[in-house]
C-alpha cells in the first residue's frame, strides 16, 4: 500500500475524455500513440508507478485544451502488450490531485506538479454509505438500465459493498465529461451516489446531452 510519503510531487497526467478512476477502483486502458507508449515507458521505471487521470477542458477562446484542477492517480498494476505494440493497461486508484501547475520538459506527453493534501482519506478504508437506501438505489438503476437498453448482473449488484457499487457505476455509466468531474471531485461516497442519483433521474427526464451537472 502507498502511503502519504510515498506520493511524488510530480507526475504524468493522461487527459481523457470521460475516463473516471476513483480510489481503490481499477481503470483499464488502451495505450497506442506514441507519446503515451512513451508515457507509460517512463512510468514502469519509477517505483510508485503511478499515472494521474484528468478531465480536459477548452482552453481560452477554444485554444489548445487546459486541465481541470482535481484527477485521480492510479498505479499500474497489470499490463500485457499486443503484437503491433499496443499495450493493454490496469491502473488501480490510488488517491486524487490538485493540479498546482503543468511542468515545462522535454517529455512527449504532460507532466504536472500536484498536491496531495485534503485527500487523505483516499489512502484509508474502504468507504461506506450509512444513507444507501439499496432497493430504491437499485430500483432507480433498474429504470435506467431498462430506458437504455443496459444489461448487468442484478444479483451482483444487490451483494456489492456500498463503495465497490457506487464508484463502479460512477465510472462505468456514459456521462458528460463534466459530470464525470463532478462525481470525482465528490467529497465523500455519500455526496457522490447523490450526485449519481441526480445524474440518472435527470436522464431519465429526458435531459439534453448536451446540458450537463452545475
Amino acid at each position: 500500500m502507498i502511503q502519504p510519503a510515498d506520493l511524488p510531487d510530480t507526475i504524468a497526467v493522461f487527459p481523457l475524455p470521460g475516463a473516471l478512476l476513483l480510489p481503490r477502483s481499477r481503470l483499464p486502458l488502451h495505450i497506442f500513440e506514441p507519446r503515451y507508449l512513451q508515457m507509460l515507458e517512463d512510468t514502469l521505471k519509477t517505483r510508485q508507478r503511478l499515472i494521474g487521470m484528468v478531465q480536459p477542458c477548452p482552453g481560452p477562446n477554444g485554444q489548445g485544451e487546459d486541465l481541470h484542477a482535481i484527477g485521480c492517480a492510479g498505479r499500474v498494476t497489470q499490463f500485457s502488450e499486443t503484437e503491433d505494440g499496443r499495450y493493454l493497461v490496469t491502473l488501480s486508484g490510488v488517491s486524487r490531485f490538485r493540479v498546482t501547475r503543468e511542468s515545462s520538459g522535454f517529455a512527449p506527453y504532460r507532466r504536472c506538479d500536484v498536491s496531495w493534501a485534503g485527500f487523505e482519506r483516499d489512502l484509508g478504508r474502504t468507504e461506506a454509505d450509512a444513507a444507501l437506501d439499496r432497493p430504491s438505489f437499485l430500483n432507480l438503476l433498474e429504470r435506467f438500465f431498462t430506458a437504455r437498453s443496459l444489461s448487468t448482473d442484478w444479483e451482483a449488484l444487490k451483494e456489492a459493498e456500498d463503495e465497490l457499487l457506487i464508484n463502479s457505476l460512477a465510472m462505468l455509466l456514459e456521462f458528460e465529461p463534466e459530470d464525470k468531474q463532478a462525481l470525482l471531485e465528490a467529497p465523500c461516497l455519500a455526496t457522490r451516489r447523490e450526485t449519481l442519483v441526480t445524474l440518472i433521474e435527470f436522464a431519465l427526464r429526458g435531459g439534453s446531452q448536451e446540458e450537463t451537472l452545475q
